[in-house]
């Protein structure tokens, strides 16, 4: 027996209806120790991008901290990276993401995190400068293992840290981001990459 046009309508809308006000997927919840859980957490890059520091979840990368105007520790930091990244591709061939967060954010604009960026020719989003638009670098800086200290002509006393985070959020490695490449934090990021 075939139904009317209608009632085939009906019966089809019936069937969609709940599919449309079906709660969209859960996003699962991070570690308590990830890094990500730091409370309300947004940065802005040097391409003037804002986004939340949760927002990363999803991949491995390796975190540290910086500050625009140091002329000694940061730009040695940031070549490390560079090297670190190219050591990582050549042996994985994948790339490893980088986010550097200053703890200078009331000089460190997005002018001058391009000014930096330019200066060692580092793009986002393989290679991310940013500053803290709301919430805590401090927080991020404890949590890391990165102590600083502003001097009182203005820079800073700081340790060159990196660490390496899971797709949660979770510190892996860590590293002095000075002088000769880690080895045992090179091959800590090929096996998660090839893991992930």
């Amino acid at each position: 027996m075939l139904l009317p046009r209608h009632l085939l309508f009906l019966l089809g809308l019936a069937l969609i209806v709940p599919l449309a006000h079906a709660a969209p997927p859960a996003v699962a919840a991070l570690p308590e120790n990830s890094v990500y859980r730091i409370p309300a957490l947004t940065l802005r890059d040097q391409q003037g991008e804002v986004f939340a520091f949760d927002a990363l979840r999803g991949e491995p990368r390796v975190v540290g901290m910086f500050y625009g105007s140091c002329q000694m520790a940061c730009p040695l930091e940031i070549e490390y990276l560079k090297r670190l990244q190219h050591a990582v591709s050549a042996e994985s061939g994948r790339s490893i993401p980088v986010l550097l967060v200053t703890f200078d954010p009331a000089r460190d604009d997005a002018a001058m995190l391009r000014k930096v960026a330019g200066g060692h020719h580092v793009q986002a989003p393989a290679f991310r400068l940013a500053r803290p638009e709301h919430g805590d670098e401090g927080m991020l800086a404890g949590v890391l293992g990165i102590a600083y200290r502003q001097l009182p002509g203005g820079s800073f006393s700081h340790n060159v840290k990196v660490s390496l985070l899971d797709a949660q959020g979770r510190i892996v490695a860590s590293a002095n981001a000075s002088g000769a490449l880690d080895r045992a934090f090179v091959e800590a990021i090929v096996a998660l990459c090839a893991g992930h």
